[in-house]
């Protein structure tokens, strides 16, 4: 077993992506009636979206709630299967491997959840939540395990002891830290950050973000960002794709998106953003009533 605390996952020589999406559609079919069902319409939730992301970045995807990144992020792990379109992770088409390859790939590609509350097992143990990847990927003996798992606990600054209380004993945060660490047991290459902190408080999100880029730093990891909130999207990201109703409207490097949007709809979420001074927000309520229409109904 390669071991996360043993070094970072190679990165390749850096000018070839790390993940390449190009046309991602991904459909919901919208059914009518009572005995026979019939198609009458589909919800693009994705629609023509691509965008690359280069070994050891983060490329947040900013939108509205029902925006359709998240959905976006579920079809790169091909936890949904796109309607259309290509999804090359390493160089090979997820799309269109089989199902024991794409277990394989998917060492190498992990996801931490929006909901720490819901994405925990309550009938697990933390140690047994942090361990089941390697049980399922047949990696290590029970004792072997242990130590792994003892040991990504330490990584994301909680006691190893620990190991054998269960969810309902920590606090949203920590429980946000079981996911990370369960995140990392596979040493993977890309990490899906699906709305990571919005559950959280305002303080305990500022920990979890600090907690993801020291990991990202010291282990070379890459992050696809999923988030609505382009203040947070800003801190973690070095660029920025902007989602609106399943198309992508606006990428480009983080400072500049934030201080130079070229999209309407991304001047919408940015007047969106909150500021501590009064003044300063009453300019951007203005701004939000002049770009009233450019912001997407959710789906």
């Amino acid at each position: 077993m390669t071991d996360l605390l043993e070094g970072a996952a190679g990165t390749g020589n850096g000018n070839e992506p790390l993940l390449r999406v190009r046309n991602l559609k991904k459909y919901f079919p919208v059914k009518k009636g009572v005995l026979i069902d019939r198609t009458v319409d589909y919800v693009k939730a994705v629609d023509d979206v691509s965008f690359d992301i280069y070994p050891g970045e983060t490329l947040g995807l900013v939108g509205e709630s029902g925006s359709g990144k998240s959905t976006t992020g579920y079809c790169v792990l091909q936890l949904l299967k796109p309607t259309s379109g290509s999804v090359s992770f390493l160089g090979r088409e997820l799309t269109t491997i089989s199902r024991r390859e794409l277990r394989a790939m998917r060492r190498e590609t992990q996801i931490v959840f929006q909901d720490p509350y819901a994405s925990l097992n309550p009938r697990m143990t933390v140690g047994d939540i942090v361990a089941e990847p390697l049980v399922i990927h047949g990696i290590g003996d029970r004792r072997s395990r242990r130590r792994s798992t003892e040991r990504l606990l330490e990584v994301v600054g909680f006691n190893p002891d620990f190991i054998n209380r269960y969810p309902h004993e920590f606090s949203g945060g920590q429980r946000q830290r079981i996911g990370v660490a369960r995140a990392l047991a596979l040493n993977p290459r890309l990490i899906v950050c699906d709305e990571p902190v919005s559950a959280l408080d305002v303080s305990i999100q500022a920990q979890i973000l600090n907690l993801l880029k020291d990991l990202q730093r010291e282990f070379n990891l890459t992050y696809l960002f999923i988030a609505h909130d382009l203040a947070v999207v800003r801190t973690m990201s070095d660029r920025i794709a902007v989602m609106n109703r399943g198309k992508l409207v606006e990428e480009g490097d983080a400072e500049d998106v934030y201080t130079n949007p070229k999209d309407p709809y991304t001047k919408a979420l940015l007047a969106a953003v909150p500021v501590p001074d009064p003044r300063a927000m009453r300019v951007r309520r203005e701004e939000r009533r002049k770009l009233k229409g450019a912001l997407a109904e959710p789906v």
